[in-house]
């Protein structure tokens, strides 16, 4: 368990991921505070669960609820750096869910609600996977009291 615990936290200590780390975090808390509250204009699990239910996506609530918790508590993850590589994982399988499902017949372009932004999101998730959380992350401390 420790060897496993030191894989996922394992991170170096320079400032690139912490770039990537802090824009990328505010944006899933923000959509996925839209999913789960209703916040900034969203429409809240109910809303949006029925939405869901209604691109086929069943049981539209529960759908809600998955993607919601993903992009808030992922969100928050990679914003204090706490197990960055699993939340980014869990982050970009939620971005191709979203591009397959939504986005990818609209092409390219935001502009016509096209899946030019979640691929945006899911390079920035990749790339946190495969970095980890870098400087000023929870996971560094975290990794060194591991060894």
């Amino acid at each position: 368990m420790n060897n496993l615990l030191r894989s996922l936290t394992r991170t170096d200590n320079t400032f690139a991921p912490l770039a990537l780390r802090l824009p990328v975090a505010i944006i899933f808390m923000a959509h996925g505070a839209q999913k789960l509250f209703g916040w900034f204009g969203g429409h809240g699990l109910e809303g949006t669960g029925q939405w869901m239910a209604s691109i086929g996506l069943e049981p539209g609530y529960l759908m809600a609820l998955g993607a919601g918790s993903a992009e808030f508590l992922g969100g928050l993850a990679l914003l204090i750096g706490l197990l960055t590589r699993p939340a980014a994982v869990a982050l970009a399988f939620t971005m191709i869910v979203a591009i397959v499902t939504v986005h990818i017949d609209n092409g390219l372009f935001m502009s016509n609600n096209g899946y030019e932004f979640g691929l945006a999101l899911l390079a920035a998730s990749i790339s946190l996977a495969i970095s980890g959380g870098g400087r000023f992350s929870a996971d560094l401390p975290l990794n060194k009291a591991l060894q």
